[in-house]
């Protein structure tokens, strides 16, 4: 297969499987077939693109009849390629998780087609190399999550979907304008080129004005401190599927930004623009982890710890060295799988009891222990309990953080890490121990075959958290790849800007066909 096809898949393979879930509108069991092919799908040829990125390096390819830097251009490099495997490992748990969950209103008005419309916006936001193609990506993904978060139509859900929308499209505002400014000081939308061209900008102090407008941008896209006051407020409103899908991805979307542009574009000023990205880390932490312990239901604490487990993220970024910002890396792919895990925990733990709250929940230990075990593997590891992945990935930030001089900030985060541990022992003993007030009679009895098939991703993301924690180097060796070609940025931009070079080679060659297509392999 070539290069070019392959690096467009995991976004083809959505397109079509929401065209098809449109066409078998009136058929819910194929749409549900066709969704879990879908993600089946992407998970394959993202994972075929690792392999060709180990074999042939920085993946390059234009779509389109228009030569850059005019035509759409996608670049899939290790953060990419991590991103995209990982999404689709989500992906695929939700699809299977939402054969019960989601039901007959919800795909009757069209779960399944936005389902993949946002898959497609999530992984087009990971493979563009430019700009405004990324402000695209991110409407895409605005447009079909609002669907997802009111489709059930209940009060709480329209209230959760107001709010997150009008924050977004303050943010695709920010977004856009740095966008405009970007483009009149440079004349060009490219990252690759972008990288050269403002460093080359005499007005230092106006290219951190616009990074400040793709700081806040992105910071409220990522729930950074202080713009994370949506998310709590929407999270909690869909069904279970629905929020893990969003817990796991969405967020992280918006990290992924924030990582792509203050290593490639922004990088002339990193005392003023890495320093605000830590203190934004660390107060993001506290504020998360604070606002978690004192909430008594499931999913809002869930909720909060999202916010506070983005901190540490943006921790491996800010202090921009290789070690760390291989920390922050490895932080993303672990809090993906375990976050959108606890979420579909608690989907099941709601359908047993029908409450989210914990004082419901009481004694879900005694009936069902399994659940149980499959709780505690992703809360521990998201508190960083060693040997679970969680504990690699803040003892790597910690080292990193130490290697600096940064001791507040390790301070902070070991201090957020038992917080966290807290909240989550909380969780326990209200929701599975034994002495909440719940009832428990109706936990009594065989499961359903629908929580049965529920348990099925839930046990699947788990067993990959304790794969992740007992083999570590290769997710370890992975992370670091995509933390060197972060940190040294030349590599990126010589493959695009060679394939830019190729390309017009061709086209102004007679007879060769240079246009669209072209791939480039560095």
């Amino acid at each position: 297969m070539s290069a070019h096809l392959l690096i467009i898949l995991p976004l083809v393979i959505p397109f079509v499987a929401a065209v098809a879930a449109l066409l078998f509108a009136r058929r819910p069991g194929v749409q549900k077939g066709i969704n879990i092919a879908s993600m089946t799908g992407i998970l394959a040829a993202s994972g075929a693109l690792l392999v060709r990125l180990q074999a042939e390096g920085i993946l390059v390819t234009t779509i389109g009849d228009w030569p850059v830097p005019f035509g759409i251009v996608f670049v899939v490099d290790h953060l990419s390629v991590i991103m995209l495997i990982v999404s689709a490992i989500i992906g695929v748990a939700v699809a299977i998780y939402a054969v019960p969950d989601a039901d007959s209103t919800r795909v009757r008005f069209g779960f399944y087609p936005f389902f993949n419309l946002l898959m497609i916006g999530i992984n087009g936001a990971f493979l563009t190399g430019d700009l405004f193609n990324l402000y695209v990506w991110f409407e895409v993904m605005l447009i079909s999550s609002f669907v997802l978060i009111v489709l059930g139509n209940t009060d709480e859900q329209l209230a959760g979907a107001v709010k997150y929308v009008v924050i977004n499209l303050v943010s695709s505002l920010l977004f856009l304008a740095g966008v405009g400014l970007v483009y009149g000081m440079t004349g060009t939308l490219n990252m690759a080129e972008l990288s050269v061209a403002l460093a080359d900008v005499g007005q230092p102090g106006l290219v951190t004005v616009v990074a400040m407008l793709f700081l806040i941008s992105f910071g409220i896209k990522a729930a950074l401190f202080p713009l994370f006051f949506w998310l709590p407020a929407s999270y909690h409103t869909p069904p279970a599927s629905v929020s893990a899908f969003f817990a796991g991805l969405l967020t992280k979307v918006g990290v992924y930004a924030l990582f792509r542009v203050f290593t490639l574009l922004f990088t002339q000023d990193v005392g003023y623009t890495h320093t605000l990205l830590l203190w934004g880390a660390g107060l993001t932490m506290v504020t998360g982890v604070l606002g978690a312990a004192v909430q008594n239901d499931f999913r809002r604490v869930l909720s909060f710890h999202i916010i506070s487990q983005i901190g540490y993220m943006i921790m491996g970024l800010a202090l921009y060295t290789p070690l760390a910002i291989l920390g922050g890396v490895f932080y993303i792919v672990h809090h993906i799988i375990v976050k959108a895990n606890l979420f579909l925990v608690s989907g099941v733990a709601k359908r047993l009891r029908g409450s989210y709250s914990l004082k419901s929940l009481d004694g879900l230990y005694a009936y069902h222990p399994w659940l149980a075990t499959l709780f505690v593997i992703p809360a521990f590891s998201l508190a960083g309990f060693p040997p679970l992945s969680g504990f690699w990935a803040k003892l790597i930030l910690t080292i990193a953080g130490i290697e600096v001089g940064a001791y507040w900030i390790v301070a902070v985060a070991v201090a957020v890490g038992l917080f966290t541990m807290f909240s989550m022992t909380k969780i326990w003993v209200k929701a599975f121990l034994p002495g909440g007030g719940g009832d428990a009679a109706d936990a009594v009895g065989p499961l359903r075959l629908g929580t049965r098939v529920m348990y099925a991703p839930i046990a699947g993301l788990a067993a990959l958290t304790l794969m992740i924690s007992v083999f570590a180097g290769p997710v370890y060796d992975l992370a670091e790849r995509s933390a060197n070609e972060l940190h040294n940025s030349s590599e990126y931009v010589e493959a695009v800007l060679d394939h830019e070079k190729s390309v017009a080679d061709s086209a102004s060659r007679p007879g060769v066909d240079g246009g669209a297509g072209d791939v480039y392999a560095r």
